[in-house]
Order: C-alpha cells, then sequence, then structure tokens
C-alpha cells in the first residue's frame, strides 16, 4: 500500500487518480472505504475519572467521478464520515472543472482543496492512520476538515521541472450575506519544483481574508520528500499568523519499505496549540500491502501535551481498500 502523497503534491489540491475504473472514455470512478479499530489512553489528574476511548467500525467512504471531454475535465467527490453516528450524511467534497489550454496553464472552477501540506491526502493516501498535527488549524491541506473546503476559481501552470498555481477562493463561496457582513477573497500561492531528481520541493502561502473585525490569517507552508533507495524522507514547517499572535508547527517523516509489501513509517511532528503550548507527538507505524487493493496500517502514537494532564497514548489499526 504506497502513499499517493509524491504524485499529488503537484496536483493543487484537487482529487487525482493514479488508477480508476473506466466506465466509458468520458467517465471514470474510483474512491475507498475505511475503517479502525482504535484505543486512546489519557493522562488525567490524581484521583479523576478515566477519559480512555476505544472505537472501531467505518471511517469515511468517499466516490469519485471523474470526467473528460476534450480540453476540459472534471471530479465530483461524494463522502461520508462518522459512519453510523447520525452525521454520516454523504456530502459533496469537491465538485469542479477544469479547463487545460495548450500552452500548460489550467483553470479550476468548483470545490476543491487547499495545495498546501505534506499530508494533504485522504486515508487511502497517508502513511499513519493519524495526522501530524491532530485536527489542529495546522492540518490545512485535509479537505475532511472543517472549513478547509474552498470555493472559486484556480489558476495553474506547469511547466518541466516546476509548477504554479494561484487561488482566488472563499469557505462556501460566501463574500457577502443579507446581515451586510463583507467576507474579501481569499487567495493561495503554492509552488512545486521537481528539477532534482527524487527530490520535490512545495512552498505555499494563504491568506484567509477574515469578516470584520474577526482576525485575518496568513498561513506559510514549506515541505519537501526525497527518495534515498528504499527510503522516502519528508519534513515541513509551517507558520500561522494572527493579529494577536503567531504559531508554527513543524513534522519530519521516514517511510522505509522492508520489501514490496511491508513498510514502517516513523514520524515526529510538533504544533503549537495555544501561546506557550507545545504539543509533541512521536508515531510509529509499520504498513502492510494485504492486496493491491486492501491495505492495513498498524499505528502507535505518543502525544506529549503542555498543558497539565493532557498526554495521551493511541493504538489503532486501519484497513483500506482502495477501487
Amino acid at each position: 500500500m504506497k502513499n499517493k502523497i509524491m504524485a499529488m503534491l503537484v496536483a493543487f489540491g484537487m482529487v487525482g487518480s493514479v488508477s480508476a475504473v473506466e466506465i466509458n472514455e468520458n467517465l471514470s470512478i474510483n474512491g475507498f472505504i475505511d475503517g479502525s479499530i482504535t484505543k486512546v489512553d489519557n493522562q488525567v489528574a490524581p484521583g479523576a475519572a478515566s477519559t480512555d476511548t476505544a472505537d472501531w467500525g467505518l471511517d469515511e467512504i468517499e466516490v469519485n467521478f471523474l470526467f473528460n471531454v476534450g480540453s476540459v475535465s472534471g471530479t465530483v467527490a461524494l463522502d461520508s464520515q462518522n459512519i453510523g453516528s447520525g452525521n454520516d450524511d454523504i456530502v459533496i467534497e469537491q465538485a469542479h472543472f477544469t479547463y487545460t489550454l495548450e500552452n500548460g496553464v489550467s483553470l479550476t472552477f468548483g470545490r476543491y482543496g487547499s495545495a498546501l501540506g505534506l499530508e494533504r491526502e485522504d486515508p487511502a493516501g497517508l502513511y499513519t492512520y493519524s495526522r501530524a498535527y491532530g485536527g489542529s488549524a495546522f492540518d490545512i491541506g485535509n479537505i475532511d476538515q472543517n472549513g478547509n473546503a474552498r470555493e472559486g476559481l484556480n489558476i495553474s501552470y506547469a511547466a518541466e521541472a516546476w509548477s504554479l498555481g494561484v487561488s482566488i477562493d472563499n469557505p462556501g463561496g460566501t463574500i457577502r450575506n443579507g446581515a451586510g457582513n463583507k467576507n474579501d477573497l481569499d487567495f493561495e500561492v503554492a509552488l512545486s519544483y521537481t528539477g532534482i531528481e527524487n527530490l520535490t520541493l512545495n512552498i505555499g502561502h494563504r491568506a484567509d481574508n477574515a469578516v470584520l473585525t474577526a482576525d485575518d490569517v496568513d498561513v506559510t507552508n514549506i515541505n519537501a520528500t526525497y527518495q534515498v533507495g528504499k527510503a522516502l524522507l519528508g519534513a515541513e514547517w509551517s507558520q500561522i499568523d494572527t493579529t494577536s499572535a503567531d504559531f508554527d508547527a513543524h513534522m519530519l517523516l521516514v517511510d522505509y519499505d522492508v520489501s514490496d509489501k511491508l513498510g514502517v513509517a516513523v514520524r515526529y511532528s510538533s504544533y503549537e496549540a495555544g501561546v506557550g503550548v507545545d504539543v509533541d507527538q512521536i508515531t510509529i507505524a509499520p504498513n502492510y500491502a494485504i492486496t493491491e487493493s486492501l491495505g492495513a496500517i498498524l499505528e502507535y502514537s505518543d502525544i506529549s501535551h503542555d498543558a497539565a494532564n493532557s498526554d495521551s497514548d493511541t493504538i489503532a489499526l486501519e484497513l483500506t481498500y482502495t477501487f
């Protein structure tokens, strides 16, 4: 079960298709079914009741419809999460079409994800069960996270060794509502360089312009991956600037292919959850390809939190079926 991070880092947040079921010459379908068994041990104050949790079941189902007619391609991604919780309605995660010109310029309009972040993939494309920053604001590229889907226009240019994308957008597409609140358009710039063999370098900046007196947010992200023999090395640094404070995060990742079927990922990540509050996570995650379409990840994560009685340990077994 190989990760698709390297193949997707230059895709600017759009749904990609490494493999798909071809319906006809204009339509293909791919997707995944993801489930897990998890146990979380939470540290609590002496004498306090335990807050440990355990869960198993389906986590996410996604079906992507990929259209291609001439110089225009399109994607509609249907997604459902939290299966069985009562909040598992099917939603349109992404829906966009792209017009590609002969000079390497592409125009994409619709709903899509951010191009920033090393862990921008759905569960089917990650080396680990967990994400490095625990669902915080630093998971900027995780389109499944609330508020990370954008609606707007993305203009991209692809050359032989580099790609550039510029997105002009808003969450939900809303610029002004009936109450008179105005939300200026947000923008994102992402540059990817692949001119050195086995190296992929990505640099991006995002400006989220808030409504009225709320904080504007600027996000800067730099990440890179480098293939050395059977090992993939990844590194990332992010900064979030607000009117009141600046916060940093970083991650180091190593994935080693023991064999064609077995790999082991080791990740260290750290982010600021608040002023003077750091969260560090160490993750060890062997992954095994049961078949070409079915993969398993066994993960252990240790989370150290500066806030008192907030440390935790997680053990998880994840199964992902892709098609």
